[in-house]
């Protein structure tokens, strides 16, 4: 298999773990055919139990109904201190757990907060984010930011090692419209790229050089409100699947 097949394999072997079968078996199974022909069929069938995933965002508010509770979280400031306040003041990241919540309801989800006043924050903190997601049990990091600055690519890409080394696998958004993001555009990261022509319940996986997820663009709906309005580019609306807003980090 290729490297990218070895990962989403890994990323199979994560969700499965706790449904009976560990990463030996998924890789045993999936080893006798091509893991595309699979990514598709599997990921529906899990619920995520027992899965931790961490939402490196904007916090979470943990009491909105789409999300039903977290199982802890931390604010990463800006000078690379913690505090417990990872409550979402802007609702990017709880868009992002809602949709989470939704198709992974068994899930463990923990908001690591870096954006407070608005979608920015220093390179540093999600660097600081990652490393903190991975050390405290994370198996899946979700990332619904990105960044365009190659200066930043040596660091991101030793972050990406780390929580390899803790097995983590992160998930951000990649290429999109012609701007590479980073880290999802990363080797070790799964990649996903935003599709405005599919629903909110359907999600692709191709395979050119690297295999990459298709996933719609739309957050879960909110009553008395048109689907357009919450159409903004910016929100994760399928599991493990991010979109990444211009300009969130520096």
């Amino acid at each position: 298999m290729t490297h990218s097949e070895k990962l989403l394999v890994r990323f199979f072997a994560i969700t499965a773990e706790t449904q009976g079968c560990g990463e030996r078996d998924v890789i045993l199974g999936l080893s006798a055919v091509n893991p595309m022909e699979r990514a598709v069929e599997f990921l529906p069938n899990r619920a995520g139990k027992g899965v931790p995933i961490a939402i490196i965002d904007s916090g979470v508010h943990a009491e909105h109904p789409h999300v039903a509770g977290v199982a802890g979280g931390i604010f990463v400031h800006a000078d690379g201190s913690l505090s417990d306040d990872y409550v979402d003041r802007l609702g990017h990241g709880t868009a992002v757990a809602a949709a989470i919540r939704e198709k992974a309801p068994a899930a463990g989800l923990y908001a690591v907060k870096i954006f407070s006043d608005s979608l920015a924050a220093p390179i540093a903190a999600l660097i600081r984010a990652i490393d903190w997601a991975a050390e405290a049990g994370a198996r899946l990091i979700n990332l619904s930011l990105g960044t365009s600055g190659t200066e930043h690519e040596a660091a991101l890409l030793e972050a990406v090692k780390r929580a390899q080394e803790r097995n983590a696998v992160l998930v951000a958004a990649c290429e999109d419209l012609g701007v590479r993001w980073l880290p999802g555009s990363l080797p070790g990261v799964l990649p996903v790229r935003l599709d405005w022509s599919l629903s909110r319940h359907e999600y692709h996986a191709e395979q050119n050089e690297r295999i990459v997820f298709r996933a719609s663009g739309y957050p879960r709906p909110i009553p008395g409100i048109p689907p357009d309005r919450l159409k903004t580019g910016r929100r994760a609306p399928a599991p493990l699947r991010t979109r990444a807003p211009p300009h969130c980090l520096r």
